[in-house]
């Protein structure tokens, strides 16, 4: 099976499994809101946050680890991928137990990390946080199996199990929720039934590669080991100035304004993260992809498709960046009260920063591929120091728009730096040409959105739900109809046809 019918088979079930996840989600979300209120809403999204820093321990080895396996899996040099699967199994047991450590020692501080918890104990919410902590700790006894699957661009097993999971998971906490809505209950359900899927996924996968239980392994080279380490070191800075960007504005908005308004960011964000995985989808299904094909083509081949794989980024997230900055507030009113939707100002932010961070999934995923890590290793640093120091300065003066003015600032140092990496190591070309095509694409947004402004000021004078039906219609009409106008003759979109449209038979 050739690159182009993986990517599009990973994309199908990525896509199945994100709609079954999405609808099952969605009601639970208003049924957790509607039975356990606004400030369990906002405590349960606080503790994933910060269990995703935690996540931090990992400091990249599943990425070095993951583009190592390209070159024996396009071999099908199994003796190799039997070793590094081996290191990497040691590797991720450690990072558990690492990560176990470090979730107990912060567990006496959390008194200190939540601001106004309203009328739940400490002592419960202490409980509810080792719950986490466990459903946290325990995936990384399995999860490294994955990698083996992801090199040989088969995700959509890693998305099969995962959807099966999650639609089982929501309809018991579901059920729960209207029988007896507990939080504990709520929580031990997911752990109870995710518990079962990581024993399963074991010794599915097992059985799936049987080599990878031979007793004779032989040792991988001190420099292959050695690469490893070196990818790993550049990636620690990469990981940590990721998590000091990325996944610290909800713990500033916990700390400096209250768990409750967590919870109503949270709910945008869920809306945000449930449809952009559709678009996610597509970018990752082909990461895979794009390290075979640096393994095994030409720079011009991998130019083409670097370049028709940032033209769609730019189409797709400057569509869906436009459609949640005029549908959210919207939608969240039809959802669950106007009560909590958020300023338009602060919205605007989230979408603007949301559309760059397409820009930079691409680069990202292609240095990724490349195995790019050493030249930019310092940069995610200093993005870390500065969306800190600028959201923790604004949100005091000027409140939550002042932590998402910080998230775009630093955000933007990487779409400006990126492009003369990239560019330089991987084509041995000038960036210029990267920023010059930037400026077509926000500036053909940029026209889509103010044409778009004026159709929701006549289409949707109130909010119903046909009205919003019909808005959503008009975007897709008019955003997709000014995009293939403009660029509708470009290479990179003739590409995408060449491959999207059906072929002549005889």
């Amino acid at each position: 099976m050739g690159r182009v019918k993986y990517a599009a088979k990973n994309i199908t079930f990525g896509w199945l499994g994100n709609i079954v996840t999405l609808l099952l989600g969605a009601l639970l979300r208003q049924v957790f809101i509607r039975k356990l209120g606004d400030t369990l809403t906002g405590v349960n999204d606080y503790y994933t946050n910060i269990l995703t820093v935690l996540s931090l321990a990992e400091l990249g080895i599943g990425t070095a680890f993951n583009y190592s396996l390209y070159g024996p899996v396009a071999r099908d040099d199994y003796e190799k991928i039997k070793s590094y699967m081996l290191l990497y199994k040691k590797a991720y047991r450690t990072i558990g137990c690492v990560i176990a450590l470090i979730g107990l020692a912060i567990a006496p501080f959390l008194r200190y990390l939540i601001e106004d918890p309203g009328s739940n104990s400490w002592r419960d919410l202490t409980w509810y946080y080792f719950i986490f902590l466990f459903n946290t700790v325990s995936t990384y006894f399995v999860s490294y199996k994955y990698s083996l699957v992801n090199a040989q661009q088969k995700n959509y097993i890693q998305t099969n199990i995962i959807t099966v999971t999650k639609a089982v998971t929501v309809s018991l906490q579901i059920a729960g929720l209207l029988l007896m809505p507990d939080f504990y209950l709520y929580l031990l359900t997911a752990a109870g039934v995710e518990l079962a899927q990581k024993i399963f996924v074991s010794f599915y996968l097992d059985r799936l590669y049987p080599y990878l239980q031979e007793k004779r392994v032989e040792k991988l080279s001190p420099k292959e080991v050695g690469e490893i380490v070196s990818q790993t070191k550049a990636l620690v800075f990469h990981k940590v100035g990721d998590m000091a960007r990325l996944q610290t504005d909800t713990m500033i908005i916990g700390a400096f304004i209250d768990v409750t308004t967590v919870g109503f960011v949270g709910t945008y964000s869920y809306v945000i993260s449930s449809v952009s995985n559709f678009v996610n989808i597509i970018f990752n299904s082909v990461l895979s992809g794009f390290g075979n094909l640096i393994a095994t083509e030409t720079k011009e081949k991998q130019y083409l498709l670097f370049r028709v794989y940032r033209f769609l980024a730019c189409w797709i997230y400057g569509f869906s960046a436009i459609g949640f900055y005029l549908m959210l507030t919207p939608l969240i009113t039809l959802w669950v009260g106007e009560t909590r939707v958020l300023p338009n100002l602060v919205i605007g932010c989230i979408m603007v920063d949301y559309y760059f961070k397409g820009e930079r999934i691409v680069l990202s995923n292609y240095k990724t591929a490349a195995g790019v890590f050493e030249q930019d290793k310092y940069l995610t640093l200093l993005q870390g120091a500065v969306n800190l120091v600028i959201s923790i300065a604004l949100v005091q003066k000027i409140g939550l728009v002042g932590i998402y003015i910080g998230t775009i600032v630093s955000g933007l140092m990487a779409n400006v730096t990126k492009p003369f990496i990239i560019y330089k190591v991987c084509f041995g070309k000038g960036a210029s040409v990267y920023f010059r095509d930037s400026l077509k694409y926000i500036a053909v947004n940029a026209g889509a959105l103010l044409l778009l402004v004026w159709l929701k000021g006549v289409v949707m004078a109130t909010v119903s739900i046909p009205l919003f039906l019909w808005m959503a219609a008009v975007i897709s009409v008019v955003y997709n109809g000014v995009f293939l106008a403009v660029f509708g003759r470009c290479e990179e979109f003739r590409y995408v046809w060449r491959v999207i449209r059906p072929k002549r038979r005889g």
